[in-house]
């Protein structure tokens, strides 16, 4: 497998041989991999977003207590970016097709090829990493939005709206040169070297 930055695999399953056997098989491709008896115990010990690293939660469907299905609900309702594999018995497939349907990443059928499951955790740390990278990115500009004054919130309208500072000036009731004064502050708050980067971060927020 390919080399990846830190992984991380959770396994959320009643079964303990279950549990056993999947931390064996991903460790023995360098994937180490942390399993949890229940939704609870998982809910519990689970990161904040921002400190989680690449990887990928292995779910089963049935177990006591807070289902599988429930479990999944919630970590969606938390904006949990990590890709849930749906680990499912044949008479369990429907459910894992309703787990596909809520944002599952992908469901193996038990019993499973071993490579199978590989491949598919391997893609879906894969997709992780740029997921994380996306909330990273997010995060970070909306921290320097954070960071802005009101004036230079209206004047940041006013740049993305495409108007000329003679404009915002007299939109705001203030003079040219202390709009450019803001227009200034806002690109070095936003980290910005051009208006069509200060667009392209603010478009990529929505």
């Amino acid at each position: 497998m390919t080399d990846l930055r830190h992984p991380q695999i959770l396994i959320v399953d009643d079964d303990e041989a279950m549990r056993r056997s999947m931390t064996f098989l991903f460790a023995s491709v360098g994937l180490p991999a942390e399993s949890f008896a229940d939704a609870d115990a998982f809910l519990a010990a689970l990161p904040a977003v921002e400190d989680l690293a690449p990887g990928a939660v292995i779910l089963d469907v049935r177990m006591p207590g807070m289902s599988g299905l429930e479990l999944q609900r919630r970590l969606v309702e938390r904006g949990f970016p990590l890709p849930i594999v749906v680990v499912t018995g044949h008479g369990d497939v429907p459910m894992a097709v309703a787990a596909l349907k809520a944002g599952a990443w992908d469901f193996v059928e038990k019993p499973f090829k071993e490579q199978h499951l590989l491949d598919v955790v391997e893609a879906a740390i894969r997709a992780s990493h740029d997921t994380l990278a996306r909330g990273h990115r997010r995060r970070t500009i909306e921290d320097r939005l954070a960071r802005l004054g009101r004036r230079e919130r209206e004047v940041l309208d006013g740049i993305l709206a495409g108007k000329p500072n003679k404009v915002i000036a007299f939109d705001l009731d203030l003079s040219i040169k202390t709009i450019e004064a803001y227009r200034a502050s806002v690109m070095v708050k936003m980290e910005a070297g051009s208006v069509a980067e200060l667009a392209t971060m603010i478009s990529s927020i929505g």
